[in-house]
């Protein structure tokens, strides 16, 4: 960004709930962008009520917030939430300037409650997941449905400009987000990759796919499923994982 610095905004989070790690964190986001300021600092994936309270409460990641806020090394506080209870207490409370959620066109949970609600608290929304996790194949259909929300900016996940043109499709109306809230299953199933397995199918030569350290600890992993259903008292957005990851290691088993 030399040169240019005034000309970019800085987005970055800290996964810490205290000060001093969040502070190491900041500290070091600046060190590895070569910038003296952060324009959006985020709090990230705060994903319970009791972890929402742990980054306000005494000694909590907030208080370094305020600090470097006032030092003019933040100039912007945001939090990153998969939980539509936090997301909502969030938006309401005014510690918060922006709330990063999932907004997909697949997907009406956040236009449904948070969108207009974020609006009316003059908090802007960040919309993750834009591709449903690189896997919706209209990358402009994705974005123009995003962008009739003028309060929401699409935070798309792409590395290059032609990966927008050539994201593949699931549309899936049991999409996983990829949050990882799920975990850890009490029997050691690697949730996310078991849920993303005919996703990476399809991304990926078979070959490439079968060989894969990744999916053969998923696939291993999913055999330890006893069916308990604690992944899904835990997802935020009630999917029916069990039936998932039984359908996904048939596919498998299928093609291997």
């Amino acid at each position: 960004m030399g040169g240019r610095r005034d000309r970019v905004v800085v987005a970055t989070k800290t996964t810490a709930r205290n000060a001093v790690s969040a502070l190491g964190h900041l500290l070091l986001s600046m060190k590895h962008l070569d910038t003296n300021y952060i324009d959006l600092w985020q709090f990230h994936n705060v994903s319970t009520l009791v972890d929402y309270e742990r980054v306000l409460g005494p000694g909590g990641a907030m208080d370094a917030a305020q600090e470097m806020l006032e030092a003019g090394k933040i100039h912007h506080i945001g939090l990153s939430t998969h939980s539509m209870d936090v997301a909502l207490k969030a938006v309401s409370s005014g510690y918060f300037e922006t709330i990063l959620f999932p907004f997909i066109i697949i997907s009406n949970e956040a236009s449904d409650k948070l969108v207009s609600f974020a609006k009316e608290h003059d908090v802007g929304f960040l919309a993750m997941k834009s591709f449903a996790g690189s896997i919706l194949d209209d990358a402009a259909l994705a974005i123009k449905y995003l962008l009739q929300f003028d309060n929401v900016v699409p935070v798309p996940g792409i590395e290059k400009v032609n990966d927008i043109e050539e994201i593949y499709i699931d549309m899936s109306p049991r999409l996983c987000r990829q949050c990882e809230i799920c975990l850890p299953c009490p029997k050691g199933v690697f949730i996310p990759g078991v849920m993303y397995l005919r996703i990476l199918h399809r991304l990926w030569p078979e070959e490439w796919f079968l060989s894969w350290s990744y999916v053969a600890k998923s696939v291993e992993s999913s055999r330890n499923c006893n069916q308990c259903g604690d992944c899904e008292w835990k997802c935020p957005h009630h999917l029916p994982i069990r039936e998932i990851i039984a359908e996904n290691l048939r596919f498998y088993e299928s093609i291997a």
